[in-house]
């Protein structure tokens, strides 16, 4: 086997082996990640990451070799279990990834782990209930219920219980939800021509996700009304179930294939009409470009997803490069620190976003390129909010160092755990995500 350091090709990943009986041979598991775990601690770069390789390397050097033979293989799933599939360490850090002879896949090894204890039955309730995001959107948007579970969410009390049964930290800070959702209260399109530019099509698709649907739809509204003001005619996607991400964290590989089923159909069909598939969540844009191909490599409809598929400012952006996108901004956003997703740089795009806050006069961008923490449900467990809290302090003090007038990420949750790690740092900031400010910098009404 090669012994050389590193590659010098880009990064590339084989689809994901999940219907092969031995992916959840729990012996081949066990010696893939020793294998894996071997190489990880010979090398330690990634240790700044995130808590699963400070644990594994914390478990080598107190095992009695202090090699990776000397941990016991049940101690594995510690690793395991801080793990929140981010993927930096495979876009950023590892040198060891295809087409490397190594081959380390250190993400997918991990949501390998996860899918066999989750098809062993050792994955709690608990867990289950809090990825499914649809039927507990589906439930707490019905208006009684939306303002009983909003009251819940306030009261020190109700938190106490739920982290006692569902495990949910009681000073995390969790969604509420909303008394509209976004797919029955958005406004139709208006009746534009359809214009193509050469990086884009020229009429959108909008997958809304669990979170706008449900939580904030506000931020699928200022989407609307910045495609509206810039004549690009838009669609709502017919059938929308989740798309999945919560359920492929758990290791519910199943779940994750039958919200394809709901979702891939329809959003082919759009894709062959010409659509332009944004999604404003960049988790969810993340599933359709990367997971669901990895999952289904040979499907031609996730195909065709997939080359449709656009976060809304690698969208935007690429309108503009075409000479298509409305520069008319009337009102400027000032001093804005904005924190890039994981899940948006392993789209490996660029900073689309920043530069089209930068296209706004009268503004600059405090870019912060480091992982926050959240990551959807796992930040919010008992069990880990506080590591979640540590892995973000970098991010929550370069994100007030320049004392902005705003605080925004691609990723709203993200957001929302970045402006409660800042607490009083946070000053006058307010959070906005970057879909309302650069509503807002058009100024067009909220």
């Amino acid at each position: 086997m090669s012994t050389r350091e590193g590659s010098l090709e880009a990064p590339t990943r084989h689809p994901l082996d999940w219907k092969n009986p031995e992916f959840y041979d729990s012996g081949k598991l066990f010696e893939e990640m020793e294998r894996v775990f071997d190489i990880c601690h010979g090398c330690r770069r990634c240790v700044s990451l995130c808590g699963s390789f400070p644990t594994l390397f914390d478990l080598v050097d107190e095992s009695p070799t202090m090699e990776v033979d000397g941990v016991a293989k049940e101690a594995y799933w510690k690793v395991v279990d801080q793990c929140y599939l981010c993927d930096v360490c495979y876009m950023t850090k590892c040198p060891y990834v295809p087409p490397h002879p190594w081959n380390l896949d250190f993400p997918h090894l991990m949501l390998r782990a996860k899918a066999v204890k989750f098809a062993s039955g050792k994955v709690p309730f608990k867990d289950k209930l809090l990825a499914s995001t649809d039927g507990l959107g589906t439930l707490a948007t019905i208006p009684v219920v939306t303002q009983f579970t909003n009251a819940l969410n306030k009261s020190p009390a109700a938190r106490s219980v739920m982290e006692s049964t569902l495990g949910v930290d009681r000073t995390a800070w969790v969604p509420s939800y909303a008394t509209t959702r976004f797919r029955s209260g958005v406004a139709p399109s208006a009746a534009h021509a359809v214009k193509d530019g050469e990086r884009t099509p020229g009429k959108v698709a909008i997958f809304s996700t669990c979170y706008i649907n449900y939580n904030e739809p506000g931020i699928g509204h200022d989407l609307t009304k910045i495609l509206d003001h810039n004549a690009i005619p838009y669609v709502i996607a017919e059938k929308e179930a989740c798309c999945g991400m919560p359920k492929l964290e758990l290791g519910d590989l199943q779940a994750v294939a039958a919200s394809k089923e709901k979702n891939i159909p329809a959003l082919a069909k759009l894709a062959r009409e010409g659509y332009a598939i944004v999604t404003p969540i960049p988790s969810c844009t993340l599933m359709f470009k990367q997971e669901l191909p990895l999952m289904f490599p040979d499907d031609p409809d996730v195909r065709a997803v997939r080359e449709a598929m656009f976060d809304p400012f690698e969208y935007l952006v690429a309108r503009q490069k075409d000479g298509l996108l409305k520069t008319d901004f009337r009102t400027p956003l000032g001093k804005v620190s904005y924190h890039i997703p994981c899940h948006s740089r392993v789209q490996n795009v660029g900073q689309k976003t920043r530069e089209a806050l930068e296209l706004v006069p009268g503004t600059t961008v405090n870019t912060v390129e480091r992982c926050s923490g959240h990551s959807g449900t796992w930040g919010c467990k008992k069990e880990f909010h506080q590591m979640a809290m540590k892995i973000g302090k970098p991010v929550f003090r370069q994100m007030a160092e320049p004392q902005p007038d705003y605080i925004s990420s691609d990723c709203q949750l993200g957001g929302r755990h970045i402006e409660q790690g800042m607490g009083d740092s946070k000053g006058k900031a307010e959070l906005k995500h970057p879909i309302t400010l650069l509503r807002m910098a058009y100024g067009l009404p909220d």
